[in-house]
């Protein structure tokens, strides 16, 4: 790692002050221009404690840059995770208030509702489907408390910039049709998403590595050497099958998953 511990904790407080403030920070890898995915992950791991010493409690986790496209654009051969809080889960058709946040995106996933602890590092998809519960539509609600685009270099962010900053989730609202595992080919299930009214933007769960499934598997094998698992009860949303559509204030959001139901959320 090219971080020192103090390093790691000092972005972890500047991202959580970012985030109460509402004033994005510079990207991490302009000012560490050796910084790791390990380093990354540390500094997430490190943002995520300050929350869970504020109270927080995990729920669960979130999978991204599933696409081979997204991981081609940012030079990885790997989804990337983040880690879901009980503050993260807002309702369907319920309101996201948007002064909690800076600049708000929304992609349509599944979300698997684990009943065993699922654990690595030799997980296979059908562990995956053998330990889910239910699989359910899902929103995921996107931020950023580092710059997108650097204000002196006009350098794009990077994955670790994305890593560190809790793979950019800022919330989760779960709806539709509560599926079983294998009562549908969840790579067929797909979404229409309509912003206010309009419709943004099409996709198939096979997008997400050809089976949602297995990103799940993926981030359950990820994690084995850390010592952790996917537990019961965990929600963990296995990516996004469709280009992230942009939100402000008084937006709409839904998203139409046919026979699977909708979820929607307004942003106010």
């Amino acid at each position: 790692m090219a971080l020192s511990n103090d390093d790691i904790q000092a972005c972890a407080r500047r991202l959580h002050q970012a985030e109460k403030t509402r004033a994005q920070i510079r990207q991490l890898s302009q000012e560490f221009p050796d910084i790791s995915i390990a380093d990354a992950y540390a500094i997430q791991k490190a943002w995520v404690d300050v929350k869970i010493a504020e109270g927080r409690v995990v729920k669960g986790h979130k999978i991204g840059l599933t696409s081979k496209a997204m991981q081609s654009a940012l030079g990885i051969d790997e989804p990337d995770s983040g880690v879901l809080l009980d503050d993260m889960f807002f309702a369907d058709g319920g309101l996201v208030p948007t002064a909690r946040f800076i600049a708000t995106r929304v992609e349509a996933e599944l979300a698997f509702v684990m009943s065993k602890r699922l654990s690595g590092p030799t997980c296979t998809i059908f562990d995956v489907l053998n330990a889910t519960d239910f699989v359910v539509p899902a929103l995921e609600i996107l931020d950023t408390r580092i710059e997108r685009v650097d204000s002196r270099t006009k350098a794009t962010r990077k994955i670790f910039d994305t890593i560190a900053d809790n793979a950019a989730n800022a919330g989760i609202v779960l709806g539709g049709r509560p599926i079983r595992p294998l009562d549908a080919d969840l790579r067929w299930i797909g979404a229409l998403c309509f912003k206010n009214g309009q419709l943004e933007e099409t996709g198939l769960a096979a997008g997400v590595l050809n089976h949602p499934a297995t990103a799940v598997a993926w981030l359950a094998n990820k994690i084995a050497p850390l010592g952790h698992a996917l537990e019961p009860g965990q929600v963990v949303l296995a990516g996004s099958f469709i280009r992230p559509i942009e939100t402000r204030k008084g937006d709409t959001i839904q998203a139409d998953y046919g026979a699977y139901g909708s979820v929607s959320c307004y942003f106010a």
